[in-house]
């Protein structure tokens, strides 16, 4: 069954090294047969958090705040590109996860892919994304994907390299099934 999966990246830093992982993840996916959408905060433009989404009177929210709320309604799952960023989240993400509300993301499972300069890939951000994507009422999946010292483990063209990318390759599979599952049940 073909899905429909946004995959979410919120850095707004120069050089961003996530971008690796969220390209790899879009290009992985389609690959199996999905259409898999990158959403990259950085490129949508919403503003700071000032108004949510459902707070504009119907046909009053910003163009491209509006595009998007109809793409996260239409879609079977997401996937959250999750760096971790002094032990906690990317501002950019969460800007991105609190403009919308249980309308748009309710009831569809939600996979997190972390990532970070050091070792330990993202863990924390992991474990910080669990309430708040919860909290939004998505069905957060058991099985995620972390990516220690992306520079390392990605190239610029979010190809795999050295013992992280090769980590990476061996863990996708069971992320992508498990995200499938999921999703394919959700859509019924």
């Amino acid at each position: 069954m073909s899905l429909d999966l946004l995959v979410f990246y919120g850095s707004y830093r120069e050089g961003r090294l996530g971008i690796r992982l969220a390209d790899y993840l879009v290009r992985n996916l389609s690959a199996r047969g999905h259409k898999a959408e990158l959403v990259d905060a950085k490129a949508v433009g919403l503003p700071m958090l000032d108004k949510r989404f459902s707070d504009y009177p119907p046909g009053e929210a910003p163009p491209a705040m509006a595009a998007l709320a109809k793409r996260i309604t239409e879609a079977d799952g997401f996937v959250f590109v999750a760096g971790e960023y002094n032990s906690g989240v990317q501002p950019g993400l969460k800007n991105l996860v609190d403009t919308f509300v249980l309308p748009q993301w309710g009831g569809r499972p939600a996979a997190i892919a972390s990532y970070s300069a050091g070792r330990f890939g993202g863990a924390k951000s992991y474990a910080a994304w669990h309430p708040t994507l919860a909290t939004q009422g998505m069905l957060i999946m058991p099985t995620g994907l972390s990516v220690g010292q992306i520079s390392l483990a990605l190239d610029a063209g979010g190809q795999p390299t050295g013992e992280g990318g090769a980590a990476l390759e061996k863990g996708f599979p069971a992320f992508a099934e498990t995200l499938e599952r999921w999703a394919g049940a959700a859509k019924g």
